[in-house]
């Protein structure tokens, strides 16, 4: 039993990583490669906790999104955004590398412990 419980440990451990890793990488793609905009901060839908970031493109089309991270309503910030799918942003000051590094932390900390679990159990 304590085999299978290694193997869940490992494997999510696995995710994690990946998550955090693909995280990290889209961020740092974004914001190295991306094109910058600023962006009006406007009030969050009803329901939603975040306010929405409207900002215009390099060809002229003017988006508006849910803002990533929470931010004050009636500002405006800099962002970075994906030339091929504008809707990917990266706002300027507020990326979440801390999370994704949580990320890989933890799932690193979960496959070393599904991998001693699983040399206890052999």
């Amino acid at each position: 039993m304590q085999i299978v419980f290694a193997a869940f440990a490992m494997l999510g451990g696995l995710v994690a990583v990946l998550a955090g890793a693909y995280g990290l990488r889209e961020t740092r793609r974004i914001a190295s490669a991306g094109l910058y905009a600023i962006a009006l901060v406007k009030p969050a839908l009803l329901g939603t906790g975040r306010p929405l970031l409207e900002y215009e493109t390099g060809d002229g089309r003017v988006l508006e999104i849910t803002s990533p991270v929470s931010l004050p309503e009636g500002s405006s910030v800099r962002l970075s955004y994906d030339p091929d799918d504008p809707r990917e942003v990266v706002v300027d000051g507020h990326e979440r590398a801390g999370v994704d590094r949580g990320f890989v932390l933890t799932g690193l900390l979960l496959a070393v412990i599904g991998l001693l679990l699983a040399v206890a159990g052999l």
